[in-house]
């Protein structure tokens, strides 16, 4: 994977983030919105300025939406989805993408096997390749 592709990867990955965030959470819309803002909040992933509406989450989920999604609401997704005893994986490439840029964002690592080794074991073979694209280009320093 070519390290100046990889943030293009990312952009088209993100609106399926988000989306596997609507179809896994048990709610609707409106409430799976202020449980991503909430938890950004709490969790130190970023501060939104206003808790965006359901149908601004499904509108972050459409495959064209990749540049509309602020970061923290995908570092959110990620945090989330990582967590769920359901287990989801990404279903592309290009998500894998996505899952790996949060993953690096979301937490600070002493070096790409710690990054590794702290994915949950579901997650280290659909994410492998991913992961190390995502270190590559953290180590280019466009993650900081």
């Amino acid at each position: 994977m070519p390290q100046s592709g990889f943030y293009a990867k990312v952009r088209r990955g993100l609106p399926a983030l988000v989306g596997q965030w609507l179809r896994l959470g048990q709610a609707d819309t409106d409430r799976l919105a202020l449980i991503l803002a909430e938890t950004a909040r709490v969790a130190k992933l970023g501060d939104p300025e206003a808790t965006p509406s359901g149908a601004t989450l499904v509108a972050w989920s459409e495959p064209d939406a990749g540049d509309a999604i602020p970061l923290w609401a995908a570092r959110t997704a990620t945090f989330l989805l990582v967590q769920m005893p359901a287990r989801p994986v990404p279903e592309s490439d290009d998500e894998a993408c996505a899952w790996a840029y949060c993953w690096l964002r979301n937490r600070d690592f002493d070096g790409f096997e710690a990054a590794e080794r702290a994915l949950p074991e579901h997650l280290h073979q659909p994410l492998a390749a991913a992961l190390k694209a995502a270190w590559t280009d953290r180590q280019g320093l466009r993650l900081v």
